[in-house]
């Protein structure tokens, strides 16, 4: 009879503790840049949640329960977080530590380093216009968390560099490098509306993605866009294609992923992430 109560007891307790699913697995690296992945409980309805005052990814993994996917910004801190849920639930979770290397780029454009002030105007603008679109939150859930690549080739810079150009300091690399030629398709990673186009002062020839929720994509330094404002792009939808545009030494892919307005590690969402 004891025998019987205990196995009951660790039956209940491995119900409680369930097996994250796939998509928490996949994503789950709560450290700065990172995501944290926090589980919201099993209503028939879909919770909404917010971090930072900003409204974050809500899906439900695998039938079964629903999860907040939260993006972490570069500069937060180690230590405890916090996720407000719509019933009023306030629910913490744990940020580790992770360091990011140094890259150092030496630029013949000394103006890519140092702007001059008609540069800072237009840089000015053009930033507060990229900032719009990330800040985009449309209803609708992504298809796919488990990106595709949106090209093949192998990764270069990664994310979260300490970046010197010319020996200053600049803002960390906010986004995931590939080494590809000049004219590479470039391939929308997952479903999703065309919400920005331009051409820009540090970032070239640039498109971003909305696919749903806060998750963006934004493609840069490209060479040629294929791609209108407003249009649908299916998973694997061609983009555009990789060139050297803007601030750039040599033709790369170069892809951020936004979540909740924060950038974050592209590397996650095609399972390269390292610690």
């Amino acid at each position: 009879m004891r025998r019987l109560f205990f196995f009951i007891l660790l039956l209940g307790s491995t119900q409680l503790h369930a097996e994250p699913g796939f998509i928490s697995r996949l994503l789950n690296h709560p450290v700065p840049g990172g995501v944290a992945v926090v589980p919201l409980g099993d209503g028939a309805q879909a919770p909404s949640a917010r971090y930072q005052d900003k409204p974050v990814l809500v899906v439900r993994e695998e039938g079964r329960h629903w999860i907040a996917i939260v993006g972490i910004p570069l500069k937060s801190t180690a230590g405890p977080h916090q996720l407000v849920v719509n019933d009023g639930r306030k629910l913490d979770f744990q940020v580790g530590n992770k360091h990011y290397r140094e890259q150092h780029i030496k630029l013949k454009n000394t103006r890519q380093v140092n702007p001059l002030a008609e540069d800072m105007v237009r840089i000015n603008r053009e930033l507060a216009e990229q900032n719009k679109a990330y800040q985009v939150f449309s209803p609708g859930q992504p298809s796919n968390l488990m990106f595709d690549k949106p090209v093949n080739g192998p990764l270069s810079s990664p994310f979260g560099l300490r970046r010197f150009f010319n020996g200053e300091e600049r803002n960390p690399h906010s986004g995931l490098d590939f080494a590809v030629g000049a004219g590479t398709p470039i391939k929308a990673p997952a479903a999703g509306k065309v919400i920005l186009i331009g051409n820009y002062f540090f970032n070239g020839n640039t498109v971003f993605v909305d696919h749903g929720q806060g998750l963006i994509s934004m493609f840069c330094h490209m060479s040629k866009v294929d791609v209108k404002l407003g249009q649908s792009l299916p998973r694997g939808g061609i983009v555009g294609r990789v060139g050297a545009t803007g601030r750039a030494t040599g033709p790369h892919m170069h892809w951020n992923v936004s979540l909740n307005d924060t950038r974050v590690d592209p590397a996650i969402f095609i399972g390269a992430f390292k610690p």
